[in-house]
Formats: structure tokens, sequence, C-alpha cells
């Protein structure tokens, strides 16, 4: 059976473009465009392998996600990866994405699988 993963990004052709990639790699991917619309499937659905989460988004941002994920026990342990434009996010880099790998946007697709896959606990990718 394919892993599963949740891609939450605002942005739909970031969300598309991914979701070929990552079901070319093996993947099922659902996807989700707020934080609101991720902890609903979530709350619906068998937790995915993995969360991909953008920062910057209206309604429900990356931050404000995570705030929900790390208080709920069900979701706390959900291995999480930040995948995001702001180059900046060291910088308010805080609490809640402590022990979160980072991937830039700008980065190559191998980047992102291979952080991924160690977020899992599969080395590689």
């Amino acid at each position: 059976m394919k892993p599963t993963l949740l891609f939450v990004d605002d942005d739909a052709d970031v969300s598309e473009a991914f979701s070929d990639l990552f079901e070319m790699a093996g993947w099922t991917v659902a996807c989700a465009r707020d934080g609101l619309e991720a902890l609903d499937w979530l709350a619906t659905h068998p937790p995915p392998e993995v969360v991909v989460l953008d920062l910057k988004m209206p309604t429900c941002d990356g931050y404000e996600f995570r705030r929900r994920q790390l208080a709920d026990p069900r979701l706390k342990d959900l291995p999480t990866v930040v995948f995001t434009a702001d180059a900046h996010v060291e910088a308010v880099h805080s609490s809640l994405l402590a022990a979160v790998p980072i991937v830039r946007k700008s980065a190559e697709f191998t980047q992102l699988l291979a952080t991924i896959e160690r977020v899992r606990g599969r080395p590689g990718g």
C-alpha cells in the first residue's frame, strides 16, 4: 500500500504540481488549502505518514496549525515538514517549529522527498 502524505498549501498550482510529483514517487496525496482544512481532514481520515506544511496561509496559517497539532494527543507526534518560501523563517523559528525540518520552496524536489523520508524514519529518499 502506498504511503499517504497531507500537503497543506493555499496555492492551488503549488499543491497540484507537488501532488503530481509525490504521486509519481509512489505516494497517495491529500491536499488542504489551510490549517483548518487540514485539521478537518485529519479528524476524518487515518493519520498520514507525514504532513508537508506551508506557513503563510489565510484563515489558519502553519503556526496555528502547529499549535493545534501539538495540543492534540492524536496528532502531536505526526511527522511534519515545513515547506515555505519565507526566507526569514529561522529568524522567527519558534517552539512550534522546534524539531521540525524546514525546506525552502526553492529547493529541489529530491531534497524535500529526502527530508520527508528522513522524518518518517527511512533514510535516503
